[in-house]
């Protein structure tokens, strides 16, 4: 029987997904087996790497780890298996500029101020990248959202900041009406060229993916034809190539020393609160992302902590893993005290300073003309209690969730527990008052043509010669 072209790529495609994942678990070996135990260790060593990998706007409940019916992602899943997975992380943000700037700062946007649309991180932050730069790490980030760009001030502390470029022909199935050139295989490649040849010297490498954004997908999987099913095939995607990393990590014998870090900026929504997408709104379905830590070692039983966590967290883990000083003025804290408890036998308990989790959006952030309409979420006690403010003097709105009961935010019982209400609102408006850092407020930047364009191809219509109520986003 002759096989058509398309059943023919399937098939191709279909056998290299299984390549890579039977590669991934036939060298397993190449990690050890060890224990919690052996964590405290890691800040004694001089031969641990890091490699954080961002899935842009990847939402924790798609994934096969966090219970999704869908086999959306077995190489995510596989690492959780042997390593740490945080059940419960919550972004910082639904923008990429705004919730990547509080992760590589660890500080709240309501601190560094980065919100709008042409902001730029000042030069006297201090980002991540220079702390483990100063630390005598060579520092790579590969990159291919537009909103991390080193005009916007995230190239500080890189030896290498890399944008690949990608032909408009490179991309695979996307049902989008604008297509950013290339997909994240262009990422993969980078990254596996500069693995290669990483040699003995410490590394630190960012990777940040592009294609869930995009909704680009193969064909290894048919889930359906609707968004969500397309986006569910995205992510399986991602995580192929994902595998490849993780691949080219085993090969180079480098995962026995290397610590691998899976997070994301933002979820996505799919009219659960009456919208789709992203950087609209604050509930769960945007900001509930996944955390996944692999260590240079295997557990033999996964550790899952339940302790409610954020993005600013992540950075001030991976330093404390890898005994670097912490960021100044940072809002995160360190998990290791969490892991460490776990290897103990003690049950998780709050961490220090973080009887709050915070959120903000400033829903004119792409209108730099027109005063901000903040949108705040704080979470405490099983509450989440969202204050969005309405432009024109509108009077704003508050909604207040119980969500140990409903976890997806569709009862508002603001009306019904004044007093909840009245303590939540009291640690927004502290929140809101909180003084800017040391480094000042961010800078400015006028946008060319280039980038504008660059921008729209991520599904935003920027334009930064319309007047300002042009200027929105999708």
């Amino acid at each position: 029987m002759k096989l058509s072209r398309p059943l023919l790529m399937l098939a191709f495609v279909t056998l290299i997904a299984l390549g890579l994942y039977q590669m991934v678990d036939i060298r397993r070996p190449d990690r050890p087996v060890g224990s919690l135990d052996q964590v405290a260790g890691l800040r004694d060593r001089d031969d641990v790497n890091v490699v954080i990998i961002v899935v842009d706007t990847l939402r924790a409940d798609r994934l096969s780890a966090w219970g999704y019916e869908r086999k959306t992602s077995p190489i995510m899943e596989g690492l959780a298996q042997t390593g740490i997975r945080f059940s419960d992380t919550l972004a910082q943000s639904s923008w990429t500029k705004t919730s990547m700037a509080s992760m590589l700062t660890a500080t709240y946007p309501a601190k560094n101020r980065i919100t709008r649309f042409n902001h730029v991180i000042p030069q006297g932050a201090i980002l991540m990248s220079e702390v483990f730069q100063d630390a005598g790490f060579f520092t790579v980030g590969i990159f291919r959202n537009g909103w991390v760009k080193d005009s916007f001030g995230f190239a500080q502390g890189w030896n290498a900041y890399i944008k690949p470029t990608g032909k408009r022909s490179d991309y695979n199935s996307n049902p989008s009406s604008v297509k950013l050139p290339g997909t994240d295989q262009q990422i993969v490649d980078a990254a596996v060229q500069f693995l290669r040849s990483a040699s003995d010297r410490r590394f630190l490498l960012y990777l940040h993916m592009m294609d869930v954004h995009q909704y680009v997908y193969d064909h290894s999987v048919d889930f359906g034809r609707s968004h969500s099913d397309i986006y569910d095939q995205a992510i399986h995607w991602v995580d192929s190539n994902i595998g490849t990393v993780i691949a080219v990590l085993q090969q180079q014998g480098l995962m026995k020393k290397t610590i691998v870090a899976i997070v994301s900026d933002h979820g996505e929504a799919f009219l659960e609160h009456g919208t789709e997408g992203h950087a609209v709104n604050l509930y769960t379905e945007v900001t509930r992302v996944p955390f996944i830590l692999a260590l240079p070692f295997r557990l033999e039983k996964p550790l899952v902590i339940d302790t409610p966590v954020e993005n600013v967290d992540v950075v001030p883990t991976l330093l404390d893993l890898v005994g670097l000083p912490p960021l100044p003025e940072a809002d995160g804290t360190s998990l290791v005290p969490l892991i460490e408890a776990a290897a103990r036998g003690e049950a998780p308990a709050k961490l220090d300073g973080h009887e709050e989790r915070f959120a903000f959006l400033d829903r004119n952030w792409g209108r730099p003309n027109l005063d901000p309409v903040p949108w705040v979420m704080v979470e405490r006690d099983g509450y989440r209690l969202h204050l969005h403010e309405r432009a024109q003097g509108k009077p704003g709105t508050v909604e207040l969730f119980d969500v140990r009961k409903d976890r997806e935010e569709k009862t508002d019982v603001a009306e019904s527990d004044p007093s909840q209400l009245a303590e939540m609102r009291g640690d927004i408006e502290r929140f809101l008052s909180t003084p800017e850092p040391s480094w000042g407020g961010p800078g400015w930047v006028d946008l060319d043509d280039m980038e504008a364009m660059e921008l729209r191809a991520l599904g935003y219509a920027v334009d930064p010669n319309a007047p300002p109520k042009e200027q929105v986003h999708r």
